[in-house]
């Protein structure tokens, strides 16, 4: 049918600190990496045969997913870095340098190839997608959704002919300038020869030099519309919203895991919950071995990492908690990412755990108590050295 080239090099620099010590492509969308939906989908629609660059943190990638088996499909690895005194250095090649050095140590593309960034969701009809391509005898093909036009700003836009033949792009337009509302979604085919175009041995990337060159050679190169979902996190605000629009229902179907135990309520196993004491609104997932002590709140959409624990009173509202994350006794934690090292708030604005400015409590779950109550404290207590008042009031 097709092979496919999921892109998972980048450093993903705009979703810090959620990718401190991971890829982006592992970011996890309830409780699975954002790779394993896409990697789900390619076997689905008979992509089998994937090749993945990697180069930041690649083995937390190459660990997981290992070579495919358990989806049903074969993964192979392209690493871009370099082993130098002892620390891996990532080294990426560009999307589409990256591709040409594959070719040249392998021909791993000796037919059509479906090309995926590794940080977003689709639900893309691969069949329709790779028939429109061939039927309009294209070499490459780029897949695109029209966004509303005060948005342009924020992608590359495709300019295209009324017959779907790219004239142009623009990166990021404002909306005057815009002269299309296509967006492009990251989602590629490329026959064989389109590598011929790239030089080897270089960085290079496709959308900024690899697209150009078609569109000057004037090549058989289109752009398609389709009707589907496109979840892309480009910006740790983002990632909330994305989470808020899944738990919701808004993107598509997404399983919840666990068991249904009351309306719009999912709990893993081996939890420990105040049920009659405590408010829980769904849309609520609660992961395996999950503490909830009386008077917490927990009000969707809200997932609720394994291993967390909710201190007496406390409240998670609209918010996600990563696994293994403690919140203080009486915190509330509104419209939050929460890990147990740093939070993160809907507009971006991170905090850490520790940071005297802040006067939310939480922590590592899995910490004693005697060295948590040092980890998180109340605002100003260590500069007037009251050691009795955060013992008293740690979290």
């Amino acid at each position: 049918m097709a092979k496919g080239m999921i892109l998972a090099a980048g450093q993903g620099t705009r979703v810090r600190p959620l990718t401190k010590d991971l890829p982006k492509p592992m970011v996890p969308i309830l409780g699975k990496p954002v790779m394993e939906y896409l990697i789900e989908h390619l076997a689905r629609h008979g992509v089998t045969d994937i090749i993945i660059n990697v180069a930041y943190h690649h083995r937390r990638i190459e660990e997981y997913f290992g070579d495919g088996r358990r989806w049903g499909v074969n993964i192979g690895y392209a690493f871009e870095g370099v082993y130098d005194n002892g620390e891996i250095l990532p080294k990426p090649k560009g999307s589409a340098g990256g591709m040409k050095a594959i070719q040249d140590f392998s021909g791993f593309f000796d037919e059509t190839t479906l090309v995926l960034c590794g940080d977003a969701i689709v639900d893309l009809d691969i069949g329709a997608a790779l028939a429109e391509h061939r039927r309009k005898g294209a070499l490459a093909s780029v897949v695109a959704l029209e966004v509303p036009r005060d948005q342009v700003q924020n992608y590359g836009i495709v300019v295209a002919d009324d017959d779907g033949r790219v004239r142009s792009f623009q990166e990021k337009p404002t909306p005057d300038e815009a002269k299309s509302q296509l967006a492009s979604t990251g989602i590629y085919i490329f026959e064989p020869e389109v590598l011929d175009l790239v030089p080897s041995g270089k960085p290079f990337d496709i959308g900024g030099e690899l697209f150009p060159l078609l569109i000057e050679k004037d090549l058989p190169f289109y752009a398609q519309g389709h009707s589907f979902n496109w979840i892309d996190i480009g910006r740790v605000t983002d990632y909330w919203s994305v989470l808020q629009r899944v738990l919701r229902g808004e993107a598509g179907a997404f399983p919840m895991p666990g068991r249904e135990v009351k309306p719009g309520v999912w709990v893993g196993v081996n939890t420990s919950i105040a049920w009659e004491s405590c408010k829980i609104v769904g849309p609520v997932y609660i992961g395996s071995s999950v503490r909830v002590e009386p008077g917490c709140s927990i009000i969707g959409p809200a997932w609720i990492g394994h291993g967390s624990h909710l201190r007496r009173d406390s409240k998670a509202i609209r918010s996600v908690l990563f696994e293994y994350t403690r919140l203080g006794e009486a915190m509330e934690f509104s419209e939050m990412i929460v890990s147990p090292r740093y939070c993160v708030d809907r507009l971006g604005q991170t905090f850490f755990a520790g940071d005297d400015r802040n006067e939310l409590r939480w922590g590592d779950a899995r910490a004693e108590r005697r060295h948590f109550q040092r980890e998180v404290l109340v605002a100003g207590k260590r500069q007037k050295g009251d050691n009795r008042a955060i013992d008293r009031q740690s979290a």
